[in-house]
């Protein structure tokens, strides 16, 4: 008995439903590497808007962008840049459409969901910075937030932002100088320990 013809063959797999391309272990590994970033993401985008919804919003919008996007894992060697520039264009989109966020920030909101070390002038000292970082613009306070919260390089926050390093610099200094002026103490203003979310593992 002679085998079927590869027309029959062929005409048998019509509507067959395709298989689900398979992860790859580069893939699964990135997978991981994202499900890691989460919690700074949200970090991020809390101390970005100062709207704890708001930032919900961009960080889910930004996941959804990157996971519809799988195709393209192959090619990404930096996730943690990726998903940071993910989440920027977010938010310059979301400002477009709105042509500005809410600039009413429930400080004590985000002081709480924001680990702080232990001592009440400590958590003072946080609350007047938050309350400064949402006072100065927002280009300003994306830098402050990459460099002095997340602990980017320049030459990282300059790849999330899209940006020459020169004018995260720039951005940065002057960022700097309206927190300072902004803060009731007047002290420089350190912020290379990265803070963690309430519930966030050490």
């Amino acid at each position: 008995m002679k085998p079927p013809s590869k027309r029959i063959r062929r005409e048998e797999s019509v509507g067959e439903p395709a298989a689900a391309p398979e992860r790859t272990h580069g893939n699964r590994r990135i997978d991981r590497e994202m499900v890691g970033h989460i919690a700074a993401l949200r970090r991020y985008a809390l101390l970005l808007v100062g709207d704890p919804h708001d930032a919900d919003d961009l960080v889910q919008e930004a996941l959804a962008r990157v996971l519809a996007r799988t195709r393209s894992w192959t090619r990404v060697r930096d996730v943690r840049s990726y998903l940071f520039t993910t989440l920027h264009h977010v938010f310059i989109d979301a400002m477009r459409r709105r042509r500005h966020l809410s600039q009413t920030v429930e400080v004590d909101a985000i002081v709480d969901r924001l680990a702080v070390p232990a001592g009440q002038l400590d958590r003072l000292l946080w609350r007047d910075f938050v309350r400064a970082l949402a006072t100065i613009p927002a280009e300003q306070r994306e830098v402050v937030l990459l460099v002095g919260v997340e602990g980017m390089s320049y030459a990282e926050a300059a790849r999330v932002l899209e940006v020459p390093i020169g004018t995260v610099m720039s951005r940065l200094s002057r960022g700097r100088e309206a927190l300072r002026r902004l803060t009731q103490r007047g002290a420089p203003v350190r912020l290379r320990v990265v803070q963690r979310m309430q519930g966030e593992d050490p």
